[in-house]
């Protein structure tokens, strides 16, 4: 089965316009001169209203409802401690509904004391917005965001301040290589542009999930990411084909969707390993394939990743995890391990304070299910 000369030349002009789409969307990118500071108050901290020369910067932009943004603050004020004599962290308020007063965002601060221990702002008239965030071109990032700011005034950094702590040492230190970085970020944005326009195709292949007799096409979807694999070799493991060709090579090829998927769960594109495609594509499935052990085996291995992965752990609900891993260590017959994820899931809910008694319930009663039996 080939696919014919005009989809061949589809794919060429997808790759060279979405190339495009990612280079014309960001008029701020890495090596650029850092756009001017404009808050509308300074609420912590020394102000500061220029970069000045031979001085690193972190630019820090977060929300008082966002969760990742206050979990990354108090590793925000180590870096900003350990730095003291060398970097500036700033962070700056965006994003608050038009209901959050200057009080309530002050409140939050004052409630965060040594843990938000550097320079606030909040912004003013979405000006830091649209010259920094938005400029960027990566507006499906979200916050917490950070710009590093290197003593020539230049961005030498864009990304998650999870990454700071490895990037700062190489900025503060003359070791860091802009070029470098930029040529990542481009590429990283090249390929994430790629795999998504790639999934508006092999979403016609995919059949309905909810019907066993329709199953779609992955014979055709398999074909489709060979060729834009071959096209692009970085894109072999990149999420959304990561999601097609597991759940494609599921229906046809349990054995190799199973090698692949041990490949996926540890192999890093424009960003994280796909565990949570693997994770997601056999939750969907296993109700509705006879999917082989094995298979169930690569998800407990997927979860995993993804829990070692996790940067702020405290904000996940880590304990479902371990809960979906007791679910499939049971389905294989693995009794003394479903019992240690169970009883771990367990121990997690009841280090959160406001845990639902209802799902504690539930937990301790599967628990002495997999005991029981």
């Amino acid at each position: 089965m080939r696919l014919n000369f005009q989809f061949l030349l589809l794919l060429c002009i997808l790759a060279v316009t979405v190339y495009a789409q990612n280079d014309q969307s960001a008029s701020l990118n890495i090596g650029d001169s850092a756009p001017p500071l404009q808050v509308r108050e300074w609420l912590k901290g020394t102000p500061v209203q220029e970069f000045e020369k031979g001085k690193v910067y972190v630019v820090e932009f977060w929300a008082t409802w966002c969760k990742p943004c206050k979990a990354a603050m108090p590793h925000l004020s180590a870096l900003a401690n350990e730095y003291k004599d060398k970097v500036i962290v700033l962070g700056i308020n965006v994003y608050e509904t038009k209901s959050t007063s200057m009080k309530t965002i002050k409140s939050f601060i004052d409630s965060m004391g040594g843990r938000m221990d550097y320079n606030v702002a909040a912004e003013d008239s979405n000006f830091m917005v649209a010259g920094w965030l938005d400029a960027s071109g990566d507006r499906d990032m979200g916050i917490p965001r950070s710009f590093v700011v290197n003593g020539e005034g230049k961005e030498a950094w864009i990304g998650q301040p999870k990454d700071l702590g490895e990037v700062l040492p190489k900025i503060v230190n003359n070791n860091w290589d802009i070029k470098e970085a930029l040529a990542k970020r481009n590429l990283d944005k090249y390929l994430k542009g790629l795999d998504r326009e790639v999934n508006l195709q092999l979403n016609m292949y995919v059949g309905n999930p909810e019907k066993p007799s329709d199953p779609g096409k992955p014979e055709w979807a398999l074909l489709v990411i060979n060729e834009f694999v071959n096209n692009e070799p970085k894109l072999k493991y990149a999420p959304v084909i990561a999601f097609h060709t597991f759940s494609s090579l599921l229906k046809t090829n349990p054995c190799k969707a199973y090698e692949y998927g041990k490949v996926a769960i540890v192999t890093t594109t424009y960003e994280e390993a796909a565990y949570d495609m693997i994770i997601a594509v056999i939750k969907i499935y296993s109700d509705k394939l006879n999917l082989p052990a094995e298979i169930y085996q690569l998800g407990i291995e997927a979860y995993q990743a993804k829990i070692d992965q996790l940067v702020y752990p405290e904000i996940e609900n880590t304990y479902r995890f371990y809960k979906q891993m007791a679910a499939w260590y049971w389905h294989i017959q693995d009794k003394s391990n479903a019992i240690k994820a169970q009883q771990k899931a367990i121990e997690i809910l009841k280090s959160n304070k406001s845990f639902s008694a209802g799902e504690m319930v539930a937990l301790e009663s599967n628990l002495q299910q997999y005991i029981n039996r």
